[in-house]
């Protein structure tokens, strides 16, 4: 709802507790009506912060009466907008960079995945690789991360991946990950959560606690009726699993979580990726208000596959999950995922020999599964929106960039035309985390120094390992392998699929 400006005596009474508080002046602001339920468009509009909160928002310039040292930021011809939400990522994967970039899902598995990576990070690995991959993701506007966090391969890498959350300033749903690694007993993971969990090192901070796990289908259930009942017993931000059917063999349904009693709580349950969703496990997400996670660019560069999540994005919002093979901006998943369900619907009326007359999604509706959507998945309405009462996650766009320059439609504007290096301003809680272009971390320099140590060495390592030979039967479900076709975009012999220059 948006309201006329305020007299200066009512503002004073609401603001006289204020600290801190900043105005962005002037900008095309893309805030959310709670009336409709929808995005309204603000154009020379303000937004006032006051600590970490919106103020309030104006359908005008403000020029009433500022609380005392408000810092006035002048967005004049530039977008302002919610933070983005990432509902799906791993954050310590930052140092595989450019390594997995021909992979696929199995052999990520063989190859990246958490169980055969144990032991080839030492925490203070975890920690940088975390770290600047979270800087990585303030860098490009996403300022809430769903972390699926399986570097829990001990107490000291547990630790590791949790201060560099709390130390990156980004807004973190950390899910400390019980998994069957070697080295590290499930009892063991559960007296580190506990640890974690009764300690006061979350307080005031913009991460909080959750859980990931992919042990909820059939065959481990005094191991998960535990991870459910520690759920239960510390209320955590999140519960998170990898959802992946058909011949992935992942399982963890909804179908699954449901028979568990777990979907009808008050703890929001993420399904990543949900590939070969069914119908009944779609309607349990809408009965429950649980939600998926499309990972758009994850599911086609490893051809695991989302064939009907266009069908249920009332219950749906985006994520990124192995950044280091490809783009780490929401935007960028958008974008693919909005072009990949007009493709999908287009194809559906053209194969009965129909010619579409329309358009089946809007940009609206990826923008809002790029914001609003994930702050409902995490049952937080205060996140991924610009409106009154909302936590200050703001983004702001240089309007005047080649890439954006004549831009109309807000909307269209950054969902169709935008990149990363067009974003001027971000802030998590208020406090800017990029000004001007530029990350605000004292002496980001020696984390990028500390990190390319870290990255070399992993690299080296890695690419010292054999690659996987994947033949016969897949481990997982018992389907068998099978050579996917070759492109060839080389006349004559060979197909020119070239090599990986490492």
């Amino acid at each position: 709802m948006f309201r006329p400006l305020l007299s200066v005596a009512a503002f004073a009474a609401t603001l006289a507790a204020a600290t801190t508080s900043t105005l962005l002046s002037g900008g095309t602001v893309i805030a959310f009506d709670s009336d409709t339920d929808n995005l309204r468009v603000l154009r020379n509009g303000s937004v006032l912060i006051v600590n970490d909160t919106i103020e309030d928002v104006f359908a005008e310039s403000y020029s009433g009466t500022l609380p005392s040292g408000t810092e006035i930021i002048d967005a004049t011809g530039d977008i302002i907008t919610p933070g983005f939400i990432d509902t799906h990522r791993h954050g310590w994967q930052t140092a595989f960079k450019t390594l997995g970039s021909n992979t696929s899902l199995a052999e990520y598995f063989e190859r990246y995945g958490e169980f055969v990576v144990d032991g080839g990070y030492s925490a203070d690995d975890v920690y940088i690789s975390q770290l600047a991959g979270l800087y990585e993701a303030l860098n490009a506007g996403v300022t809430t991360i769903l972390d699926h966090a399986h570097h829990t391969w001990s107490n000291k890498t547990a630790d590791a991946g949790l201060n560099a959350s709390i130390d990156s300033g980004a807004r973190v749903f950390w899910c400390y990950t019980f998994h069957n690694v070697s080295n590290f007993p499930h009892t063991e993971q559960v007296a580190k959560f506990k640890d974690i969990a009764d300690s006061d090192r979350l307080n005031g901070k913009a991460t909080s606690l959750g859980i990931a796990y992919d042990g909820f289908h059939p065959g481990s259930a005094r191991q998960t009726e535990e991870v459910i009942s520690l759920a239960r017993k510390y209320n955590v931000s999140a519960i998170t699993a990898h959802s992946l059917q058909g011949v992935w063999g992942v399982i963890n349904s909804p179908e699954n979580l449901n028979n568990l009693g777990i979907l009808n709580t008050s703890i929001p349950v993420i399904f990543s990726h949900a590939s070969f969703l069914t119908p009944e496990g779609a309607e349990l997400l809408r009965n429950t208000n649980q939600y998926v996670s499309i990972t758009p660019e994850s599911e086609m560069h490893y051809g695991h596959d989302h064939p009907h999540n266009h069908l249920v994005q009332d219950q749906a919002a985006l994520g990124i999950d192995t950044h280091f093979t490809y783009s780490t901006d929401v935007i960028t998943q958008a974008r693919l995922w909005l072009q990949y369900t007009r493709l999908t619907l287009y194809r559906w009326l053209l194969q009965n020999w129909h010619v579409p007359s329309n358009s089946p999604m809007t940009v609206n509706q990826a923008f809002m599964l790029a914001t609003r959507n994930g702050g409902l998945a995490l049952r937080r309405p205060d996140l991924g929106v610009i409106a009154k009462g909302a936590k200050a996650d703001i983004v702001v766009w240089d309007g005047m960039t080649p890439g954006m320059l004549g831009w109309d439609d807000p909307v269209a504007a950054i969902i169709l035309h935008s990149n990363v290096g067009d974003i001027k301003h971000v802030l998590v809680d208020g406090k800017f985390v990029k000004r001007d272009r530029k990350l605000t971390v004292e002496n980001y320099s020696s984390v990028q120094q500390r990190f390319l140590v870290t990255a070399r060495k992993v690299q080296a390592e890695w690419k010292q390992r054999p690659y996987p030979v994947l033949e016969g039967k897949y481990s997982l479900s018992d389907y068998q392998y099978e050579r996917v076709p070759y492109v060839d975009t080389v006349r004559g012999d060979g197909n020119g699929y070239g090599h990986q220059y490492l």
